[in-house]
């Protein structure tokens, strides 16, 4: 048996996979040595994936069907490294930062570009980030309301002058919607360039056919020498999980994203097939709409917690390839408390907080994303579980994008959901899911609302001493569990598939494809 560790949850191979896994490398190595002698490195990769995009202006979204695009479209000042455990440069080279805490100054790299060849500057940074803190819509612009001002001295030098020293700020830089953008083509004509969101990545937008495909083509301005490695990616919308898998069996596409479960060994004993279980930052869990009566009454909100056996969905839908979730925080991230209590299963009590809030023959509408086989088991298992405690629940199934636009709408009672980090510190998510005085973001769209934790949140924010800090996040999550804002399910690694012959297909832990080192061999 073969342990593989990613972000504290252990697989178990057999000793079958382990070997079948060595023979496909052994087999790989030689095809691509024949291969590679002769034709040299295609230029093309598919992807099937089970979301289309919403929109690609970068400060308006938060799923990650936009963000997965719009991470090799764009570059940002700083950027997350590649195992995502610190900061690295992107458009700047170098920074510091003053002694107090407060004043950032970046300097870009010479000669910078977009993808449509028009130079960068320090003015597009600035106007950049000011757009994002202060934009109509910016879903994370409150993550930048510390800062106060930024100076451009220079075409190459960008300084931020914050409210308060902030000890998340730098990492804020590396989040998606912190993209560089060109100022003169969004001020002036916005309806162009939201259709190619011209920005500095290593890929640039040629196609996007809603329902169908999005295609990403080589960015020739791309700063960073002999990247992208590919000319070309196209991003196949395949909403059905067995139809992305027989695509990539068939040879139609090269790789696929969200391996069900299930499938996973069967998947992996293919020897033309790589099944990848990268390190996550993923949760999975399920929203509660507090704005629906009863759902903003605790007792309701913890009924329904105690009435979903978790384990049984874990050992049903995970396969074994998931631990319970206790905390929104992943397992492994930063300021992670691994003693935070939940719930555990209990019907009984969960019947009698029903009773105490008087609260019967109870009817909920739980939205789900249709195609998803894993969201789909989960939805008729929390319908036969609640089913128990005297709760019926109607199971909606929706096209992705649609389910997404009822969840923002608030039109939903219940709905399963996922979420991977974007940055390091635990702020974003902390931010996007528990902070109920964000108009934008509504904890999740949850609507949760919790004075309490609103100032926690501010003051984990501006708190230097890392004690202090953790033990603020510790109480947050504590807190925010308490308080039942959703049901927590578990935590998972990133489960994608390619063919053999498609090389560096990576993952890291905060959702973003490497797909500027990605190659594809003939």
């Amino acid at each position: 048996m073969k342990f593989l560790k990613t972000n504290n949850v252990h697989f178990i191979y057999s000793s079958q996979i382990i070997m079948r896994r060595y023979m496909k490398k052994i087999f790989l190595i030689t095809v691509s040595f024949v291969l590679l002698s002769f034709q040299g490195f295609s230029a093309s990769l598919d992807i099937g994936r089970d979301q289309d995009s919403i929109h690609m202006d970068p400060i308006l979204v938060s799923q990650n069907a936009d963000v997965w695009v719009l991470n090799n479209m764009h570059s940002l000042i700083v950027r997350n490294n590649r195992d995502a455990t610190g900061i690295e440069p992107d458009l700047a080279e170098s920074w510091d930062i003053s002694s107090d805490g407060k004043t950032y100054t970046f300097n870009l790299r010479d000669n910078l570009k977009f993808n449509d060849g028009t130079p960068l500057k320090s003015s597009d940074a600035k106007f950049s980030i000011e757009r994002l803190r202060d934009g109509e819509g910016s879903v994370f612009g409150s993550m930048f309301g510390i800062i106060d001002s930024i100076d451009t001295p220079d075409d190459r030098t960008v300084v931020f002058n914050l409210k308060e020293a902030s000890t998340p700020f730098l990492s804020f830089l590396a989040l998606f919607a912190a993209a560089i953008l060109p100022e003169d083509q969004v001020t002036n004509d916005y309806d162009n360039w939201v259709k190619k969101s011209t920005g500095a990545g290593a890929f640039k937008m040629t196609e996007w056919a809603k329902g169908s495909k999005l295609v990403l083509e080589k960015n020739e301005y791309y700063w960073e020498s002999g990247l992208p490695k590919l000319d070309k990616v196209t991003w196949h919308y395949i909403p059905n999980d067995n139809a992305r898998i027989i695509k990539m069996q068939a040879g139609e596409i090269d790789a696929i994203i969200f391996v069900p479960f299930n499938k996973i060994a069967e998947l992996d004993a293919n020897n033309e097939i790589n099944v990848n279980l990268d390190p996550s930052s993923r949760m999975d869990h399920i929203l509660i709409n507090h704005s629906h009566k009863p759902l903003g009454d605790v007792r309701v909100r913890k009924a329904l917690n105690l009435g979903i056996d978790v384990d049984s969905i874990i050992k049903t839908v995970a396969f074994g390839y998931a631990t319970p979730a206790n905390s929104y925080v992943p397992a492994g991230g930063m300021y992670y408390h691994k003693a935070n209590k939940g719930y555990g299963y209990d019907p009984d009590q969960a019947r009698q907080l029903l009773d105490d809030a008087g609260v019967s023959n109870l009817d909920l509408d739980f939205v789900l994303q249709a195609g998803d086989a894993n969201f789909e088991q989960i939805g008729v298992l929390v319908k036969d579980q609640l089913g128990k405690i005297g709760v019926n629940v109607n199971l909606i199934k929706q096209e992705s994008g649609q389910a997404w636009e009822t969840i923002v709408d608030g039109a939903y009672d219940l709905n399963t959901n996922y979420w991977t980090n974007d940055v390091i510190d635990p702020d974003q998510k902390t931010g996007f899911v528990l902070y109920g005085d964000d108009p934008d973001a509504l904890s999740y769209y949850t609507r949760y609302n919790n004075p309490k934790v609103n100032e926690m949140i501010n003051k984990a924010r501006l708190e230097q001493d890392a004690s202090k800090r953790k033990q603020l996040y510790y109480d947050i999550q504590q807190t925010s569990t308490n308080d039942a804002h959703w049901i927590h399910l578990y935590y998972s690694p990133f489960r994608n598939a390619a063919r053999t012959n498609v090389n560096d297909f990576y993952q890291n832990p905060m959702g973003r494809f490497m797909l500027e080192t990605t190659s594809v061999s003939n």
